[in-house]
């Protein structure tokens, strides 16, 4: 999904180099859940069922700037 693409390559370019390694940790480990899931997280707003991921789905959902 391009959406996806944008949103995790924002991330990447504008998070990734400050990030902790327990945010990366969260970061790659999100990237480990279903497709599907993951756009239901990111597009659709749908509240992440592993609490310590949410965080992270709101600073990669967070517009740009």
């Amino acid at each position: 999904m391009k959406e996806l693409d944008l949103l995790l390559t924002r991330y990447l370019r504008e998070r990734w180099p400050a990030a902790s390694e327990a945010e990366r940790g969260r970061f790659e480990s999100f990237l480990e859940l279903p497709d599907p899931q993951i756009a239901a997280y990111l597009v659709a707003g749908v509240p992440a069922e592993d609490t310590e991921l949410q965080p992270l789905i709101d600073q990669l959902r967070k517009p740009p700037g």
